[in-house]
């Protein structure tokens, strides 16, 4: 049990039926009056923020979520497949479960599945990834005095700014939680 006086960014927690991970947290002493906790929470499931007020003194039970490497296999149309490297097990997950996580990451490379009690909720790709560029149309010569993009796909079917010299056929490095350009490999 953790108490609300005890809260720190990134602290996971049971409460009300649901698990949430602490983003912001505030001791309030007001001039009248007890001491309170203001905070921000994010369902972890949903990915839903709440704003909940705490006595110092109230306890949570810590949620504890478990992080496993698994290999992304492929995807099959409404189902996508991972497998645990160590011992070849495999889960298919559908697209609510995925959301826009895997639009960077290639069949075959590694991502961490989140889980809460043996239910997975969640996957985190790599923070970053190379990708080669598959459409893009020319760039325009002398237009680059103002920063300008324009729009690439890359091999596994997402689309992204880049600035003009990029061609097809390059590989980009990519991050992953912005979905931003960061620079040809």
């Amino acid at each position: 049990m953790v108490s609300a006086g005890d809260f720190r960014n990134g602290l996971t927690i049971e409460f009300e039926g649901n698990v949430y991970q602490v983003i912001e947290f505030q001791h309030v002493k007001p001039g009248k009056g007890a001491a309170f906790v203001r905070t921000k929470l994010r369902n972890i499931k949903n990915g839903g923020v709440v704003e909940k007020t705490f006595r110092p003194t109230e306890k949570c039970p810590q949620a504890h979520i478990e992080r496993s490497d698994m290999q992304y296999l492929y995807s099959d149309g409404e189902l996508y497949h991972f497998m645990d490297v160590e011992t070849y097990d495999q889960i298919a997950l559908n697209e609510d479960a995925i959301g826009d996580a895997l639009k960077f990451v290639k069949e075959n490379e590694m991502v961490k599945m989140l889980s809460h009690n043996g239910e997975v909720f969640s996957v985190e790709p790599p923070l970053f990834v190379e990708l080669e560029v598959t459409e893009t149309e020319p760039g325009f010569k002398g237009d680059t005095s103002t920063g300008a993009t324009k729009p690439a796909t890359v091999e596994t079917g997402a689309t992204l700014n880049v600035p003009l010299f990029v061609e097809i056929g390059d590989k980009l490095k990519i991050d992953t939680r912005t979905g931003e350009y960061l620079s040809r490999v």
